[in-house]
């Protein structure tokens, strides 16, 4: 009897160890997904530090979860050469091959973003988009000889480097020559049809590309080769966080002026205006979106020197009389100012009709601004004593010289005295006050100088 009991209870515990074994191997995770992952993003716009800043996230969270592509859909007019290079540092340190698709249809990857299409491990464009022009510009002004001089060098370093990356990708190193030094645009067909091409393929979004691509052996900027699998794969779109959104959209040479004079004629009209607090509230507002967008942007601190020197004068033409010489002085450093303070980033070229009338209006309103201030400065006071002087009042009774009578000013019955004789309901302009007794003068008098109802 007891050795049956022995033999169940070593089989209830076997049972038990058996089904703990169980539990613990069904907890156990699972391996790794076998199914590829693809890294989307898009870029519309200027290339610039916030873009870079985006793009080399998007690679780095990619690379962090094993993705097997990371695919930018890219249209923009142009941007910084520093941050081009930033990011195309970072494509080709990239442990995921990075295609650059240029999409939808009418789009286009000029200047700095030809730079990009040239440096991706795979190139594509879809249907009539166009690529190229990538000659940069110099804008900082000074002597035209030295500024030439200085557009040829960047030119010159430029091209070198769009030659050295299509020669490590196999493109066509002539026409990426050109679409530096001559800024020459070539459409998706002429990209395609080169010979060597500029591109690798034409496809119509990310899903067509991610598509063609399957099977595609891909040689990285080091020489290796890797072959891609993207048969269904999973695609994970990337997008800008909220703060990137915000210098992104104001970071813009046109946008960063308009804020920047709201933000000075918004402060200006809160200083003619003490307590309006509105003004002053947007216009600092404006002024730190400016600054912000300003250090994304390069400037030119000698145009933003114009500037200030230009809201001096203005507000000193409303003090001293320089019959306009300074208002329009301080007009013209604004606008020139204001044409300097931006330089023009490849690819897209401020509005200087735009400019020079925001300039002019900014100096317009300061200056009308300013008058109405000191006009309203210069005027008589109203209530008080002082407002008291040169009313028009009439006698009561008849006042003598030495003998103090009664007037009438505003309803109201005071004590005066006069040094000439005044006779009774005759009309008088108040010339003095000593406490509570009016000195007037009959209004007739050549000494009794202006009046006011």
């Amino acid at each position: 009897m007891r050795a049956n009991r022995c033999r169940v209870g070593v089989s209830l515990a076997a049972i038990a160890l058996a089904l703990a074994a169980g539990m613990r191997l069904s907890a156990q995770p699972e391996g790794p997904s076998t199914t590829p992952v693809v890294y989307a993003a898009e870029v519309d716009g200027i290339i610039h530090p916030v873009t870079a800043e985006f793009m080399t996230g998007t690679l780095e969270r990619a690379n962090e979860a094993g993705a097997v592509l990371v695919v930018f859909t890219l249209r923009t007019h142009g941007g910084l050469v520093d941050s081009t290079r930033d990011i195309v540092s970072r494509m080709i340190a990239s442990k995921a091959p990075v295609a650059i698709l240029v999409a939808p249809g009418g789009a286009r990857a000029a200047s700095a973003g030809f730079i990009l299409v040239l440096a991706a491990d795979i190139a594509a464009m879809a249907h009539g988009t166009h690529i190229g022009a990538a000659h940069p510009v110099n804008a900082g002004g000074g002597d035209q000889k030295a500024s030439e001089t200085m557009e040829k060098k960047a030119a010159s370093d430029v091209a070198a480097y769009a030659r050295s990356l299509a020669e490590t990708r196999g493109r066509n190193v002539t026409l990426a020559a050109d679409a530096v030094l001559e800024s020459r645009a070539f459409t998706d067909v002429e990209a395609l049809k080169a010979e060597p091409p500029l591109i690798d393929l034409v496809a119509a979004d990310v899903a067509d590309l991610v598509r063609l691509v399957d099977g595609r052996t891909v040689k990285r900027f080091d020489g290796r080769e890797t072959t891609l699998e993207t048969s269904g794969a999973t695609i994970v779109t990337a997008d800008m966080t909220r703060r990137q959104r915000l210098l992104s959209a104001i970071a813009h040479p046109q946008i960063a002026y308009l804020l920047f004079t709201l933000g000075v004629l918004g402060l200006t009209v809160e200083l003619w205006n003490p307590g309006a607090v509105l003004p002053g509230v947007v216009g600092a507002l404006c002024l730190l979106l400016a600054f912000f967008a300003f250090q994304v942007l390069p400037i030119d601190t000698t145009g933003l020197v114009l500037i200030v020197f230009g809201i001096a004068l203005v507000i000193a033409e409303l003090s001293v009389p320089s019959f306009g010489v300074l208002g329009i002085g301080g007009a013209i450093a604004l606008v020139m100012g204001s044409l300097m303070l931006t330089d023009e980033i490849p690819g897209v070229m401020p509005n200087r009709a735009l400019i020079v009338a925001l300039a002019l209006a900014l100096a317009g309103v300061m200056l009308f601004l300013g008058r109405l201030a000191i006009r309203s400065q210069r005027q008589r006071a109203s209530t008080g004593v002082e407002g008291m002087l040169g009313r028009r009042g009439r006698a009561l009774t008849a006042i003598e010289p030495g003998t103090p009578g009664r007037v009438g000013v505003h309803g109201e019955i005071w004590a005066a005295v006069s040094s000439v004789p005044i006779p009774a309901d005759a009309a008088v302009l108040i010339t003095a006050i000593d406490g509570l007794v009016l000195t007037v003068a009959p209004e007739s008098s050549p000494t009794s100088g202006g009046m006011k109802s």
